[in-house]
């Protein structure tokens, strides 16, 4: 069986990458999706849609579930991915692209924060490796 190079290279990253570089790859992941998932809701793809939103709604799962439920925010954010899958659910049913939209721009919002994050977490790194 000959080894997909891509699919070796994701096993690879994902398996070196921090907790939170892994969360940003679920973000990309979900935003790769709902994108799709729009594109074949509005070109009355069913199947396709589908597909996708499904993919989106599994992702928004794995977001939850790694939540360490320790922290206040660990709640809001159940609260918001909660309601995106949801919401993913409804825009699934009604085949309405609109709904898919309101989730993207609410995953560009969280994705875009949390690269924030890791920012400021590797510049604090630096920082004290370096004092």
């Amino acid at each position: 069986m000959v080894n997909n190079p891509y699919q070796t290279y994701s096993n690879t990253q994902a398996m070196t990458s921090t907790p939170g570089e892994l969360t940003l790859m679920l973000y990309n992941g979900a935003l790769r999706f709902l994108k799709q998932a729009k594109t074949a809701v509005e070109e009355k793809n069913i199947e396709q849609s589908n597909n996708y939103l499904q993919k989106s709604q599994n992702i928004i799962v794995e977001l939850m579930t790694t939540l360490n439920m320790d922290y206040e925010v660990s709640h809001n954010l159940y609260a918001l991915y909660d309601f995106m899958r949801n919401h993913l659910i409804e825009a699934n049913i009604k085949k309405d692209p609109k709904k898919v939209q309101d989730v993207i721009e609410l995953m560009e919002d969280l994705r875009n924060t949390w690269v924030e994050v890791i920012k400021l977490v590797r510049a604090e790194k630096a920082v004290g490796a370096n004092g």
